[in-house]
């Protein structure tokens, strides 16, 4: 890629870039968008000011909303937020201060070096080769210096995820004390429960089980139903009650020039009425016969969830062996109510490695099937030899700075395109393996999309845009291939950059846009939703898209941190943008759906380590390539510290994180003894777990309490 193509893809993104931020800040202050912008603290029920209509600075562009991320502080978002919400700002955050003096050392120090690695300045100076590490040559002293910057990143790096492990774990402890009255820390899930040989129930089995075990801590039970029959029932009546309230409505006719409402019916209008109610009626009690004890008895399945009268008894139960049998009498750690996926629940334990194979199978089919896309992409990116390949393609020289704008921009956006499906794949396809939460499977996914990303973004875009070209050269003069391969390394710096600037600019912009809820948006309040009220656009933040995404981008900085140095600035640009901008939505628009008190930190921890352990293996090569054994084997033992390094901090971290610590359940139940809560928290845990299809059906409208409108035209959201 020339410089020419670079500067169009920064050019097209910054310019992208600003449009779409002008076009939120002005969206943003209009009321119909409040859905949209606006949407959690609409569902809390916040009162959102904005400027009267008329007012000019409604229309106008701002920053206001920038300084405001900046001035929001760490302890309001646990305290809004949750501590899963932090772990994603802190992971930009990680990425400013990581990349922050790395960039001065790259633009100061590895710059020059690299640009005068011939012992002078370089014939093509406008090549980006120039100012990477493959302009150095071969056996020169001055790649000492980028062994010297590999420890000092390598060193900088390790501390910096010691000390934001220590940091989360404390902040860990600190959140379970602050939400000790949570029902999962009173809860433990059992599984593989066996007939009582007497009753031949199971819920009789749970009860003499933990009686006779747990004598002291037990405190009751709440056994699980394959309710699939009732959930289709209550589906059909919460159908039949939105028709209810809509014929209602619209029944309901505002008269003209009037502030009264005036009922006016007609006869078709309330024979629908009637015959809906009596549809209604007629499921409901449909229903109620099949919440029965009685017929509940023949759906019951081998897992409950057992209350205990305290955190330590819950906290012993979850963390030992039940029985000899391993697959009898199993427990684990409830989730919190809110977080548990009932229908996975009725899939038995034995059949659940068999769940994950298919899982694996498919995430593997998807891997392999985006390999075409890969290559295509690298394809483009390489127009020199696409017009080897498919001489047509040389059309597109014809309209000046086009192929420019071909081979700068267009890979990154379709790259990005693809990319940006992958995580809902694959989050569709941990749903399919059986764990019985929702953070488990988003934990899930973001594994599989990680190892997804480096596979195929990362190696295989190395690959396929650079080592492919290089091998017909290589067979002819085989002396030369290391040199190739080098060069080939580093020749793909440039794309890298383009992938950040369209990931971090136009990506984060567009996040924050959200252009596809606003045509939905439009589309509904043009067809069937015209003239009703809007109900704001709640969904969960997205952890398994955001993390393996910005780990990748973290990766890559790593890797190309020495061999690339002009790669840095940009991914300044894209963390720090990163971070206003999730600020904004964690805010405003996604809502928490759960809690795990930090534990995607673990997750993050072992992808930064993975970025930080290719930079290593990466420059051991690269070396060996420059005829600089020496600097390689010296490389070596700090290969050797960093995965003693991963070992210790799984040793000294990750179990906290994994469990619930005797010592830590003991000083919360203590904390609740002195208040006299602990029998209260343990009854409240009692009622948590009644299955969705269980509780008291409430299929009334809701209104609201309170008159006062939610959206006024007073003065502009902070």
């Amino acid at each position: 890629m020339n410089p020419q193509s670079l500067l169009a893809s920064a050019s097209i993104n910054i310019g992208l870039a600003l449009v779409v931020l002008s076009l939120f800040s002005v969206f943003k202050k209009q009321p119909s968008n409040a859905p949209i912008y606006f949407a959690r603290r609409l569902a809390k029920r916040h009162h959102i000011p904005f400027d009267p209509p008329l007012r000019l600075r409604r229309f106008l562009p701002s920053v206001s909303w920038i300084p405001r991320a900046f001035r929001v502080t760490e302890d309001e978002i646990v305290q809004s937020s949750g501590l899963d919400a932090l772990i994603i700002i802190r992971l930009f955050k990680f990425g400013i201060k990581f990349f922050m003096p790395c960039t001065l050392i790259g633009l100061v120090i590895l710059l020059p070096v690299n640009y005068n690695g011939q012992d002078g300045p370089p014939v093509n100076y406008l090549s980006m080769d120039s100012f990477a590490i493959s302009n150095i040559r071969k056996g020169s002293d001055r790649l000492w210096v980028h062994f010297t910057c590999l420890w000092l990143m390598s060193f900088y790096g390790l501390y910096l995820l010691y000390k934001e492990y220590k940091e989360i774990l404390g902040k860990r402890i600190h959140r379970l004390q602050i939400i000790r009255h949570r029902p999962d820390q009173f809860t433990v899930l059992v599984r593989g429960i066996p007939l009582c040989t007497d009753h031949k129930e199971r819920g009789c089995s749970v009860d003499h089980f933990f009686s006779k075990h747990h004598p002291y801590g037990y405190h009751s039970y709440q056994m699980m139903y394959d309710g699939s029959h009732l959930e289709d029932l209550l589906d059909q009546a919460k159908s039949t009650a939105r028709k209810i309230e809509d014929l209602r409505k619209r029944s309901s006719v505002k008269k003209h020039n009037r502030e009264s409402l005036l009922l006016c019916t007609n006869g078709e209008d309330v024979t629908k009425i009637t015959l809906q109610e009596e549809k209604l009626q007629e499921l409901s009690h449909r229903i109620h016969q099949l919440q029965c004890e009685d017929v509940l008895q023949d759906k019951e399945l081998p897992i409950a969830f057992v209350i205990f009268k305290s955190r330590w008894g819950a906290a012993l139960a979850a963390q030992s062996q039940q029985h000899s049998h391993p697959l009898s009498w199993t427990t684990e750690v409830a989730p919190e109510p809110r977080d548990v996926s009932w229908k996975n629940l009725a899939i038995p334990n034995r059949v659940l490695p068999l769940y994950n194979i298919g899982v694996i199978l498919a995430a593997t089919l998807l891997t392999i099937f985006f390999a075409l896309p890969v290559t295509a992409v690298q394809g483009i990116a390489r127009f020199e030899k696409l017009k080897k390949w498919f001489p047509p393609a040389m059309a597109v020289q014809l309209i000046p700075g086009l192929s420019s704008i071909v081979t700068g921009y267009l890979p990154s956006v379709i790259l990005n395109g693809f990319i940006y499906v992958i995580p809902f794949a694959m989050l569709g396809m941990a749903k399919l393996a059986g764990y019985v939460s929702k953070s488990k499977e988003e934990l899930k996914a973001c594994d599989m999309v990680f190892y997804f990303l480096v596979g195929n973004v990362f190696f295989l875009s190395l690959v396929s845009g650079s080592l492919l070209d290089e091998i017909g050269e290589s067979v002819t003069h085989p002396k030369n291939f290391p040199s190739h391969l080098a060069r080939a390394v580093s020749a793909q710096g440039d794309f890298f950059i383009t992938y950040i600037l369209t990931d971090g600019l136009s990506g984060f912009s567009l996040e924050i846009l959200q252009p596809g809820l606003l045509l939905w948006d439009l589309i509904k309040s043009l067809t069937y939703r015209r003239g009703k009220e809007k109900n704001p656009y709640l969904y969960s933040l997205p952890y398994f898209r955001v993390i393996p995404v910005v780990s990748l981008a973290m990766l890559i900085g790593m890797v190309y941190a020495l061999v690339a140095p002009l790669l840095l600035p940009f991914l300044i640009c894209y963390f720090c943008l990163g971070y206003v901008v999730y600020i904004n939505q964690i805010a405003d628009v996604y809502e928490v759906t759960y809690e795990t008190c930090g534990k995607y930190w673990p997750y993050i921890h072992h992808y930064i380590l993975v970025a930080i352990i290719l930079m290593q293996v990466t420059m051991i090569g690269l070396f060996g390539l420059k005829s600089k054994p020496a600097a390689s084997i010296c490389t070596v033992p700090l290969l050797l510290f960093s995965l003693l390094f991963n070992g210790y901090c799984k040793l000294r971290f990750y179990p906290t994180f994994r469990n619930y610590s005797i010592k830590d359940a003991t000083e919360n139940d203590e904390f609740d003894k002195k208040s006299n809560q602990l029998e209260l928290s343990s009854e409240i845990a009692k009622d948590a777990y009644c299955p969705p299809f269980l509780r008291p059906m409430n299929l009334a409208a809701s209104e609201s309490s309170s008159t006062e409108p939610l959206v006024s035209s007073s003065q502009s959201p902070a």
